[in-house]
C-alpha cells in the first residue's frame, strides 16, 4: 500500500467513525424536539432524502432507475420498516435513558442471528453463546433485577427499544435481498419511502393543527434531518467502499459507546454496575458475532 492509498484509508476511517459519532448523538437531540415521534421520523426521512439527492447531484451522480425498479418491492418493505423503526426508537428515548434505548436497539444483530436458521443459515456454537450473552446483558441493562425498578416508564422504554431492534433486524434482512443497486440509490429510496408511508400515518394519528414549534426546536429537527441523516449517511456510504466489511461492522459500535458516554455527561443518566456489565455483554456479543464474517458486504446504519 503506497502513501496515497494509506491516506485514503485514513480518511475513510475518519469519515466512518465520524458518521458513527453523529448517529450516537441523535438521542440527545430528540430530547429537545417536542414533536410526536412519528412526525420526527417522517421529517428525518424527507430531509435526509433531499440532502442525499443534493449530494448526488453535486457529484454528478444519478439514480439508476432500472436497479430501483428491479428491487422496488424489497425497497418499499424495507423503507416502511425503517420508518416505523425510527418511531419506536424515538419513543424509547422518551421513556428510558438514551443509553438503555441505544443498547436495546443494538440487539438487532442478535435478532438476525436468532432468525438465521429460518433462512437456511447454520447457527454455530459461537453464535448461540453470543445470543445467550446478549440476552443476559439485556436483562441487566433493563434494570429488572434492580431493587428500584418499578416496571413503569422504564419497562415501556425497553419494550420500544427492543421493538425498534426487531424492525431494524427486518431492514437488515431485507437489505440482504437487494441485488445490483448502489448504496446511495438504496438509501435515497428507503428514506423517501419511509417519509411517504409515514405521512398518512402522521395525518391520521396526530393533531397537526395543534402542533407548534419554537425556532430552537425547528432548528433541532432540521439538524436531525440534515446532520444525523443526510450528512451521516453521506459519510457512512461515501467511505464504505475503501474499508473492509468487518472494519465497517466493528466501527458501528462506536455509536452506542458515544450514546452511553454522552447520556452520562450531558443528561446525567448514570448506569449502575449491573447496567454496565449488561452493556458489556450486549456490545461484546454483538461485536463477536461480526467477527466470523469474512466476505465483503454493505453495512447497516442507524
Amino acid at each position: 500500500m503506497n502513501a496515497q492509498e494509506r491516506g485514503g484509508m485514513k480518511r475513510a476511517l475518519a469519515a466512518q467513525a465520524a458518521s458513527m459519532v453523529i448517529f450516537g448523538t441523535i438521542g440527545i437531540f430528540r430530547r429537545h424536539i417536542p414533536l410526536p415521534s412519528s412526525m420526527i421520523a417522517m421529517m428525518r426521512g424527507l430531509i435526509g432524502m433531499l440532502f442525499l439527492l443534493a449530494v448526488m447531484a453535486a457529484g454528478k451522480q444519478r439514480l439508476f432507475r432500472e436497479a430501483i425498479r428491479k428491487n422496488r418491492i424489497t425497497l418499499a418493505v424495507s423503507g416502511a420498516l425503517l420508518g416505523f423503526n425510527w418511531i419506536l426508537l424515538f419513543e424509547a428515548y422518551r421513556y428510558t435513558s438514551v443509553a438503555t434505548a441505544t443498547l436495546c436497539y443494538y440487539m438487532a444483530p442478535v435478532i438476525v442471528i436468532l432468525v438465521s436458521p429460518l433462512l437456511g443459515e447454520r447457527l454455530t456454537g459461537r453464535r448461540i453463546i453470543c445470543v445467550l450473552a446478549a440476552l443476559c446483558g439485556m436483562v441487566l441493562v433493563s434494570g429488572v433485577l434492580g431493587a428500584g425498578f418499578s416496571g413503569g416508564a422504564e419497562f415501556t422504554g425497553v419494550g420500544f427499544g427492543l421493538g425498534a431492534a426487531a424492525l431494524y433486524a427486518g431492514v437488515m434482512l431485507m437489505n440482504r435481498k437487494l441485488r445490483a443497486i448502489s448504496a446511495y440509490d438504496k438509501t435515497v429510496v428507503q428514506l423517501g419511502t419511509a417519509a411517504v408511508l409515514l405521512l398518512p400515518y402522521v395525518a391520521l394519528t396526530e393533531d397537526l393543527a395543534g402542533i407548534s414549534l419554537s425556532l430552537r426546536a425547528a432548528a433541532m429537527l432540521l439538524l436531525v434531518g440534515v446532520v444525523h441523516t443526510g450528512v451521516a449517511y453521506a459519510l457512512y456510504f461515501g467511505s464504505m467502499h475503501a474499508l473492509r466489511a468487518q472494519t465497517v461492522a466493528l466501527l458501528s459500535y462506536v455509536d452506542p459507546v458515544v450514546a452511553i458516554v454522552l447520556s452520562a455527561l450531558l443528561l446525567g443518566e448514570r448506569m449502575t454496575p449491573l447496567n454496565m456489565l449488561g452493556a458489556l455483554l450486549v456490545l461484546g456479543a454483538a461485536i463477536v458475532s461480526e467477527l466470523p464474517e469474512g466476505t465483503r458486504k454493505e453495512g447497516e446504519a442507524q
